[in-house]
């Protein structure tokens, strides 16, 4: 959740207002906003002018939705969530304008396979992720315009697949939400006619046009409580802390310099605000308001003055906008307040200086490229990639290779269910991680007793219950135990028993890429692994350059062969020139008992009584 005005450009969100909950401490506030909301539903339908009734519509409607933000921000419960450094990026690379080379010159774009004849998908792949908001910290757009086909013929990209529409089609692909920027080509069905895949005009190019604004310079501060007030400049730029809560903070800034006039009229957000907690690890962030108490009480105004028109007029309209320019320019300072998951120890303000900004705009002509997860082709093929990208998560991730048996019994957490008495479950959860990925299928669980008990007189443990087998099973693969309750003689209170946990032993070793053992090569960016020596279910590679920094993998290839052909082998494509090649190889797989006694939970929706 992250609210920025201009309030008049986010549209009516009365529908999204009432279907947000609030907490129950907060219920006088929620009826007080239900109320508001209700009244300001009926007085639009009084409202007989439609451009008028529209402007106060966006305007109240966002008003709202600011309100209702603020009230969910206040009231949810303060749980520690880690996130990643916003700024990780940046500290790898000499300025900001060469983080900026680096994206527009490290994107490629993938043909998927697809068992469609009529569809075809385009995954652009750029070298940084986007999963989350702060990962690449530069205002930045990609805009999308034709694909070249085999046959020469150039097809327009089109916001939105159209059911009339006869020819071929470039769109936004609708069947991959993890992927937003997927693009899919459609061939048009005849009916009666079958046309492979293969034999309709294949995509070679993708065309389209880049844009990113690099700043200046990034200017950090780190604040505590004993900056709360005081005002802490570098050279242009100045940052107030106004308050620092439990998991919140209010900040205001101040760039004495004017913004570069070539984006002088782009919306910008040059505040990045992080925080640590007493460990040191930075929170992942809840959202964050925008707008302070003055800009609210200036839109408010313009709200009321809608309201006392009768009709709308190009005056008026006129009259609001000269009004908001002049409010914005008595703004010296930008505002926002953050909230984090977690307790805040110390802040970290970022600031993007946009008083000189340089703006690299990129016509994209992309030669589409097929790299399966899985062939029987024998060739290997070359993806040479001109930017280097590391891999910030890698060194955190790893530790995982040396997880103990304590440390894992302690990461457990026990979920329960009770929706449904037929099909009750208690599950055993850890935090996934590197070790886990090297367990491969040769388990071996063993026993896994449980005994369920009633609870006595004084709430502790009571009497084992006798139950037939057909009443419980438990999955030790998965961790989870499913009871069920119809069949019980008695309401259970207590689970005792033991659950089977898997532990890789994981053997670590450091090779300089100039010399590799029988079974790795390493060609330009690419490592070739030998399934018969190397095989994947034990080992895992990981490469880094000169610097000491783990290289970001691009994708891997693996390479299936026929029974009496050469080895099966993988392909691994990194962003960069490996120099050292770290090797993890599972040496063993060992079965910790996980022993458990659970109080259970009580049965949500209990059956009628007969």
């Amino acid at each position: 959740m992250d609210l920025r005005l201009p309030l008049a450009s986010t549209g009516l969100c009365i529908s999204l207002l009432l279907m947000t909950g609030c907490s129950p401490s907060d219920e006088k506030q929620q009826v007080s906003l239900e109320q508001k909301t209700a009244q300001f539903e009926q007085s639009l339908d009084s409202i007989q002018d439609p451009r008028l009734k529209d402007a106060i519509a966006d305007l109240g409607g966002s008003l709202l939705l600011l309100e209702r933000a603020q009230l969910r921000l206040q009231s949810k419960p303060i749980e520690t969530e880690y996130g990643d450094d916003a700024l990780a990026l940046l500290k790898h690379y000499p300025s900001p304008q060469a983080l900026v080379d680096t994206y527009l010159n490290g994107l490629f774009v993938l043909r998927k396979s697809s068992n469609s004849d009529y569809l075809t998908d385009l995954q652009p792949v750029f070298p940084f992720n986007f999963g989350m908001q702060a990962q690449f910290p530069f205002p930045h757009g990609l805009e999308w315009q034709s694909v070249t086909l085999s046959n020469g013929k150039v097809v327009a990209f089109q916001p939105e697949w159209s059911e009339t529409d006869p020819g071929i089609q470039l769109s936004p692909s609708s069947s991959n939400l993890t992927n937003p920027d997927d693009l899919t080509i459609t061939y048009p069905f005849i009916e009666g006619l079958e046309v492979e895949n293969k034999n309709q005009p294949q995509p070679v190019t993708l065309q389209g046009k880049a844009e990113v604004i690099a700043p200046r310079q990034v200017v950090t501060f780190e604040l505590g409580k004993a900056d709360i007030g005081k005002p802490r400049s570098d050279q242009n730029i100045s940052v107030k802390l106004v308050s620092l809560d439990k998991n919140s903070a209010e900040i205001e800034l101040t760039n004495s310099a004017p913004p570069s006039p070539e984006i002088s009229d782009t919306p910008l957000n040059p505040l990045l605000v992080q925080a640590r907690d007493s460990t040191g690890q930075i929170l992942s962030r809840s959202g964050s308001i925008n707008e302070s108490s003055q800009q609210i009480a200036f839109y408010t105004r313009q709200l009321a003055e809608m309201q006392k028109q009768k009709a709308w007029s190009e005056a008026f309209e006129q009259q609001l906008e000269a009004q908001r320019k002049a409010f914005e320019r008595e703004q010296k300072s930008q505002y926002t307040k953050v909230y984090f998951n977690g307790l805040i120890d110390k802040l970290e303000v970022n600031v993007l200086d946009f008083s000189e900004a340089t703006v690299t705009r990129k016509d994209l002509d992309l030669k589409v490229q097929r790299f399966d997860r899985q062939t029987t082709d024998s060739r290997i093929q070359p993806l040479p990639m001109p930017v280097v990208v590391y891999d910030d998560q890698a060194a955190d991730y790893l530790k995982g290779a040396d997880l103990d048996e304590e440390t894992l019994k302690k990461s457990v957490v026990v979920h329960q269910s009770t929706e449904d008495a037929s099909a009750a479950r208690i599950e055993f959860d850890h935090p996934k991680t590197f070790n886990d990925e090297l367990l491969g299928n040769s388990f071996s669980s063993g026993d896994s007793p449980v005994t369920f008990f009633t609870q006595d007189a004084n709430g502790k443990r009571g009497e084992p219950i006798e139950l037939p087998d057909e009443a419980v099973e438990v999955d030790p693969m998965r961790s989870a135990i499913t009871y069920d309750l119809t069949l019980f003689p008695e309401t259970p209170a207590y689970a005792v028993g033991s659950i089977p946990l898997f532990l890789a032993s994981i053997e670590k070793e450091t090779l300089a890429t100039s010399q590799l053992p029988k079974g790795l090569e390493l060609k330009n960016n690419a490592l070739i692994v030998d399934q018969r020596l190397f095989p994947a279910e034990s080992w895992r590679f990981y490469a880094k350059d000169g610097s000491g920094q783990y290289l970001k993998e691009i994708l891997a290839v693996s390479h299936e062969t026929p029974a009496n052909g050469p080895a099966p082998f993988d392909v691994h494509y990194f962003y960069g020139q490996p120099t050292t090649l770290e090797t993890y190889q599972r040496s063993e797989l060992n079965t910790v008992e996980y022993g458990f006694e659970v109080k259970l939970d009580k049965l949500e929706n209990p059956p009628p009584e007969e």
